[in-house]
C-alpha cells in the first residue's frame, strides 16, 4: 500500500476554511457549488464530517458591515445571522443531491464535560447512521473567550478524534506546508510529506494574513498534531485548486500529507490531553518530571515545587519543569490550597497535615496525559 493510498478510508473530516468559501471577502458561491458537488459525491461512498467556516462572513455581507467585526459581540451578531444562511445552503446543494445536511454546533464545554463529549459522539454516530452529513461549527453565538474552541481548525481536529475519523482533509488558501513562505521566498518548496509535528515543523508556521479568517499555518499543525494523536493522519491542501479533495482521495500528491501516529493515545488521554483548559499549574523538580515521563508514574506531592493558580478537586491543571516548560496534563487530587500545603512533603509527612485517608498522589497516573514536544528534522 502507499502512502497516500485512501482507499481504506471510511470516515473522514473536511475543514472548509474562510479563505476557500470567500473571494476578496465575499462568500464564493460558484466554487461554494463546485465543492459541494464534490463532497456529495464524496458522501455516497464514505461517511463525511464538514467543519465549515463561512458563518461569519455571510453575516459580514447580510448586515452590511465593512469587514469582519473585531468586538465579540459584533462576532457573535454576524455568527448568528450568517449560520442559518450558511446551513441553508449547504441543505439546498446536498438536498438536490438527495442527500441530508445535519447542523452540529459546539462549544468548547461540549468538549471539555466527559459526559457531554460522550454524548456528541453518539449523536455523530446516529447521524451516520441516518446517512446524514453534519455541518460542524463551533457555536460562536454564544462562546466567549474563555470557553472559546479558538478556530475551526482545533475544532477539526478534536472532532477527528471525537469520532474515530480514519483522515483529515484541511481545506485552506495554501498549498501546504513549505520550507518558508512563499510569499516572500521564491526558493520555497511544499514539502510533500510530514512523519511527525516536532518544534522545526512548528517554526515553518506562519500567520493569517487573509483578513477574513482566524487560523493561519500554525493552527493547522496543531490540529494536524491533535488528530495524530488519536491515530488521524491530516492532509492540508489548497482547497480552490480544481477538484482538490477527489484528486487527493485518488491518491495525487497535494498539499502536505501528515502521518498519524504509530502508538495513539487512548480517548480518554486524547480528551485529557487536548479537549481540557487547564485551570492552574504545577512546577516540579527532574526527579518528579522523570516519573512521569520515562515511568509513567504518578505525580506525587513530593516532587511538586511550586503550585500556580485556583483549581479544585478534579480540575485540569497542566505539569511543567522548573523552567516553565510543560510536558504534562491531568486531573488534580487536591484543590489547590490544600496542594500548597502539601507540596513538597512526603506521605508521611502529608499524613500528619491532612489526617487518615489522604490521598496520597497530586495527580494518579490515571488522570495523566503527556504533551510532547519531539525533536522532528525538517524533511529534505
Amino acid at each position: 500500500m502507499s502512502l497516500r493510498d485512501f482507499s481504506h478510508v471510511r470516515r473522514l473530516v473536511v475543514k472548509l476554511g474562510t479563505g476557500v468559501l470567500t473571494e476578496r471577502g465575499h462568500f464564493d458561491a460558484i466554487h461554494f457549488a463546485r465543492l459541494t458537488a464534490d463532497l456529495a459525491e464524496i458522501a455516497r461512498t464514505r461517511q463525511l464530517v464538514i467543519v465549515s467556516s463561512g458563518a461569519v462572513a455571510l453575516g459580514v455581507e447580510r448586515l452590511g458591515l465593512d469587514g469582519r467585526p473585531r468586538t465579540l459581540p459584533a462576532k457573535q451578531a454576524a455568527a448568528a445571522v450568517g449560520q442559518g444562511l450558511l446551513m441553508n445552503r449547504y441543505e439546498s446543494a446536498f438536498g438536490a443531491a438527495g442527500l441530508c445536511a445535519a447542523q452540529i454546533l459546539l462549544t468548547h464545554s461540549d468538549f471539555s464535560s466527559r459526559t457531554r463529549y460522550l454524548n456528541a459522539r453518539r449523536a455523530f454516530e446516529c447521524l451516520f447512521e441516518h446517512r446524514a452529513i453534519p455541518i460542524v461549527n463551533e457555536n460562536d453565538t454564544v462562546s466567549v473567550d474563555e470557553i472559546k474552541l479558538g478556530d475551526n481548525d482545533n475544532l477539526a481536529g478534536l472532532v477527528a478524534g471525537l469520532i474515530g475519523a480514519d483522515l483529515l482533509v484541511i481545506a485552506s488558501d495554501v498549498d501546504g506546508l513549505f520550507t518558508a513562505d512563499p510569499r516572500e521566498d521564491p526558493t520555497a518548496r511544499r514539502i510533500s510529506f510530514v512523519e511527525q509535528v516536532g518544534p522545526d515543523i512548528e517554526r515553518l508556521a506562519g500567520e493569517s494574513k487573509s483578513g477574513v479568517g482566524t487560523g493561519g499555518m500554525a493552527t493547522k499543525i496543531h490540529a494536524a498534531r491533535c488528530a495524530a494523536e488519536a491515530g488521524v493522519p491530516t492532509i492540508i491542501l489548497h482547497g480552490k485548486a480544481p477538484s482538490a479533495l477527489p484528486r487527493v482521495l485518488r491518491g495525487e500528491d497535494l498539499g502536505t500529507y501528515f502521518g498519524a501516529s504509530h502508538s495513539p493515545l487512548s480517548a480518554r488521554k486524547r480528551w485529557l490531553a487536548h479537549a481540557l483548559r487547564p485551570k492552574g499549574m504545577l512546577r516540579v523538580d527532574e526527579g518528579a518530571r522523570r516519573a512521569v515521563l520515562d515511568a509513567k508514574k504518578s505525580l506525587l506531592p513530593s516532587g511538586v515545587r511550586a503550585v500556580e493558580g485556583h483549581f479544585e478537586v478534579g480540575d485540569p491543571v497542566d505539569i511543567a519543569d522548573l523552567d516553565g516548560q510543560v510536558f504534562a496534563r491531568g486531573l488534580s487530587a487536591h484543590e489547590a490550597s490544600e496542594l500548597r500545603r502539601i507540596a513538597g512533603r512526603h506521605s508521611s509527612q502529608i499524613e500528619a497535615l491532612l489526617g487518615e485517608g489522604f490521598v496520597e498522589e497530586a495527580i494518579h497516573r490515571d488522570d495523566l496525559a503527556l504533551l510532547p514536544r519531539e525533536n522532528t528534522p525538517v524533511p529534505a
